[in-house]
């Protein structure tokens, strides 16, 4: 009879509990690589998602930005809207009355650019021309020296130190 549960058999025999397989040599060094392997990859994987996820973030922020940044300076210009409306609202109000509204309405909105940081560009005569806030339109013969500003037709505007719109100028003539 060939019983395999027979203790005596030495091929039945289970080995003892406390026998650890021998780990050393090639095997160990191929079960350490595979720890720290599935460790990088779990690493690399967490990374990437939080790249993912940052740029995801970054490109919310950046479309929420363009979409309401108009927001601050139309919130400015509002009374300034008003005033102007307050005026036709009343079409038979004397000169004196609508030039004094007027005076008001464009200091509304001098201080709505203002906060909004767009800044005249109004140089005085005699200023050096600077191509990059200037915009020339004539030469004509002055008593200055010349390449400087002699008038100002049109005032030109910076926006947070970026010409929004140069300002037109006549300039001095060389002697």
């Amino acid at each position: 009879m060939n019983d395999n549960s027979n203790p005596t058999d030495p091929q039945a025999v289970p080995a003892p509990a406390d026998a650890t397989p021998d780990l050393s040599g090639p095997e160990a060094r191929l079960a350490e690589l595979e720890a720290k392997h599935a460790e990088l990859s779990d690493s690399f994987l967490r990374a990437k998602a939080e790249a993912e996820n940052t740029r995801r973030r970054a490109e919310e922020d950046v479309a929420k930005a363009r979409k309401f940044a108009v927001e601050s300076f139309a919130e400015a210009m509002l009374p300034v809207r008003d005033s102007l409306e307050a005026a036709i609202a009343m079409p038979d109000a004397p000169l004196e009355k609508v030039l004094e509204g007027v005076h008001i309405t464009l200091r509304q909105l001098a201080q709505a650019l203002e906060r909004n940081k767009v800044q005249e560009i109004n140089p005085p005569a005699s200023t050096k021309f600077d191509p990059h806030h200037h915009q020339a339109i004539s030469m004509v013969p002055a008593e200055q020296d010349a390449n400087t500003v002699v008038a100002v037709l049109q005032k030109g505007y910076l926006i947070a130190d970026r010409v929004l719109r140069p300002a037109l100028v006549t300039v001095a003539a060389p002697k």
